[in-house]
């Protein structure tokens, strides 16, 4: 499976790989990546057209989003299921649309088991899942060959729709990862107790399918290599299953990370790069069929590293490929510096979907959205100026400019960026740097005029058809007493390194920007996010096969200042943070003993501390610092400037000069660039 040397770029990556009875083109698999647009007929042209460009961006196979096999394995109440004749009909366009790029398309079959969110869930045993509210239906006898009956038989209408194979989910805490682990699986019966039997309904599910559709037909396996969770599989356990679902039928064993209760992230922004490749390359000298690595591989050079070292024969990219379709095209081509990375913020695809949103992308807002939002070129070219290059106004610009606008892009500093250069110093957010070396070629690119260093007034927008003010915020100050004391500082002096926080911290302001300062600060040096080994101690990850489940007791690192993170308003600090990725912050902070706190009216600075009120009780937090976080206010003096000056082009507010409620790069670049479509 190792292909020759090559002069090409990456060429254990864009080998072919000869499956016997078909061939990949590459080595780059589209993880599933459920996007919502699966769950109605009607959206079935809108996920064509997702899935015909991340073909026609150069994927070698691409596995969908889960559909479920009976309505038990729903996700949620009417979700994608395929299990009816009818139901196969609709598909039939995605698999053309895929087929017309040259990429492979499996479908994955996912039955949620306890993690659905209705009450007609089933699962091996009467557990409730602590993220769900619904307590399953443990199955019979019956019950069991009804769901194993259900999977073949979709897989058999999954190849009559035209699929090129399927995907069976086997971890992640879905229904037949909840057979094979102790945690769930409370039987003692033919399908639980030891080992073999647990994982005897995967085995069964693996073997009907390769029955049901023949040997002429993908069979991707999704194994659990670590649970993550109390009482999940040991190694060996786990080595047992991969050499039974190979005996019973599979192609290919892709790797599966944590389940959605796991205390550990697997894919936020945190996590190192390729943090858990090294278990897929445990796996590998133990079967015979390709194994896939996954998580956070979001560049060519690190999955390149990934097959030259032999850890893997495929990569899997899910995000990244909502992030840029084209990733292949411009990795093979050399141009791995145009890409639009993943940054694993997980703000626009996960957080979306678990409150019931089309997942989309912070980086990319045409994905998911590719029917509506088109970057057509113009008919009617216009000259415009964009002010200020952060998010918002890099968006726009580069965008009108693709479309053939003639764009001038005004930006006060001597870098492009704006608040992204502060995020970026925030320990587990260095991705943001990609973002910003993405837009630096995409300016050059689409050949937009960059004018860095000028503050843009009335006489430098004189004569544009259209006024683009992209100005950012201005941080709200505290109005508590002592707020002008020199112990007092702005969370953007504190980031950009003008002032030097003091051993003990009092943060006012428990946004996200509030979390963000507080990770600053509690850090030293270099971010366990650069550095896997560090990281797998913070959270205690065992990829050595000698924790159950690949759960070892977390040594977090002691924190470099003590700090209290405050908020005025009651309740817990961080409830408001993203959905899938708040409880990191959270676990993070308390990790590094920080001490959140609500319900804090604030009385002012003495000489001795920060003076607050907390349950009608006075204290006095002896600290050196206090941090403002506490909000910001929209820029927009540049817009009363052109009204007085008589400037008659249309003036467009987008990002933070539009709302500052919360700094919001997803908004910004999403408003920036359905702006720029639109001229």
């Amino acid at each position: 499976m190792t292909p020759a040397a090559s002069t090409k770029p990456y060429p254990h990556l864009f080998a072919p790989l000869d499956l016997g009875f078909t061939t990949l083109r590459n080595r780059v698999l589209m993880g599933s990546m459920h996007t919502g647009l699966e769950d109605r007929r009607r959206d079935f042209p809108k996920l064509a057209a997702y899935l015909a460009e991340r073909a026609a961006g150069g994927a070698g196979l691409i596995v969908t989003g889960g559909f479920a096999p009976n309505v038990e394995g729903w996700l949620k109440p009417f979700g994608g299921k395929l299990s009816w004749p009818w139901e196969t009909g609709p598909h039939r366009q995605l698999t053309r649309a895929v087929h017309e790029h040259g990429a492979k398309l499996c479908l994955q079959l996912l039955h949620a088991g306890r993690y659905g969110y209705h009450p007609l869930q089933v699962a091996p045993s009467k557990l409730k899942a602590p993220i769900n509210p619904f307590t399953p239906r443990e199955l019979g006898a019956r019950g069991i060959e009804r769901q194993i009956r259900a999977f073949a038989s979709a897989a058999a209408r999954a190849r009559d729709a035209g699929y090129d194979g399927v995907e069976v989910m086997g971890s992640e805490g879905y229904l037949i990862n909840q057979f094979t682990a102790p945690r769930t699986n409370r039987r003692d019966d033919a399908w639980g107790g030891d080992a073999r039997r647990r994982m005897r309904f995967a085995v069964e599910i693996v073997r009907r399918v390769r029955e049901a559709c023949g040997p002429d037909f993908i069979l991707v396996y999704r194994l659990s290599l670590l649970d993550l969770v109390e009482d999940g599989n040991t190694w060996d356990e786990v080595l047992e299953q991969a050499r039974a679902v190979e005996a019973a039928g599979a192609t290919i064993i892709n790797s599966g990370i944590g389940w959605h209760e796991a205390r550990v992230p697997t894919i936020a922004t945190s996590v190192p790069r390729a943090a858990f490749a090294g278990i897929t390359g445990r796996l590998r000298p133990h079967v015979s069929v390709p194994v896939v690595a996954v998580n956070r591989i979001n560049m060519p050079e690190v999955a390149e590293e990934i097959l030259a070292s032999g850890q893997a024969d495929l990569v899997s990219l899910a995000r990244p490929l909502l992030a840029d379709p084209e990733w292949p095209n411009k990795a093979r081509a050399g141009r791995a510096g145009a890409i639009n990375t993943c940054i694993a913020c997980n703000q626009a695809c996960l957080d979306h979907i678990f409150v019931g949103k089309v997942a989309s992308c912070l980086v990319n807002p045409r994905a998911g959205h590719e029917t509506e939002l088109r970057y057509e070129p113009t008919a009617n070219p216009r000259r415009i100026a964009v002010v200020g290059a952060g998010p918002a106004g890099l968006a726009c610009a580069t965008v009108a400019a693709q479309r053939g606008h003639h764009v001038t892009l005004f930006e006060a500093s001597d870098r492009i960026g704006g608040q992204f250069n502060l995020a970026s110093r925030i320990p587990g957010k260095e991705e943001f740097t990609e973002t910003l070396r993405y837009f630096r070629h995409r300016l050059e690119d689409t050949g937009v005029e960059v004018r860095l260093g000028t503050v843009a007034g009335p006489a430098e927008l004189a004569g544009y058809d259209e006024i683009v003010l992209a100005t950012g915020i201005v941080p709200r100050k505290a109005d508590f007493p002592g707020a002008d004391d020199p112990r007092v500082a702005g969370y953007m002096d504190i980031l950009s390194g003008r002032v030097q926080a003091g051993p003990r911290v009092a943060i006012v302001g428990a946004g996200g920007i509030g979390f963000d300062v507080a990770e600053f600060l509690v850090h030293e040096g270099q971010s366990p996010s650069l550095d896997p080994v560090r990281w797998r101690a913070e959270w205690g990850v065992d990829l050595d096969g000698n924790a159950r489940g690949g759960l070892a007791t977390p040594a977090p690192e002691a924190p470099a200042r003590q700090v209290w993170l405050l908020q005025r308003s009651p309740g817990r600090p961080g409830a408001r943070l993203g959905k899938t990725t708040g409880w990191i912050h959270r676990a993070t902070l308390r990790h590094k003993k920080v001490r959140m706190i609500g319900g804090v009216e604030y009385l002012g600075l003495e000489a001795d501390g920060f003076r607050v009120r907390i349950d009608n009780a006075e204290q006095l937090l002896e600290v050196d610092t206090v941090v403002v976080c506490a909000g910001q206010e929209p820029r927009r003096e540049l817009q009363a400037r052109l009204e007085e000056a008589g400037i008659t082009a249309p003036v467009h507010l987008i990002g933070g000069a539009y709302l500052a409620a919360e700094l919001d790069a997803k908004r910004a670049i999403d408003q920036g660039s359905r702006l720029a479509a639109g001229f």
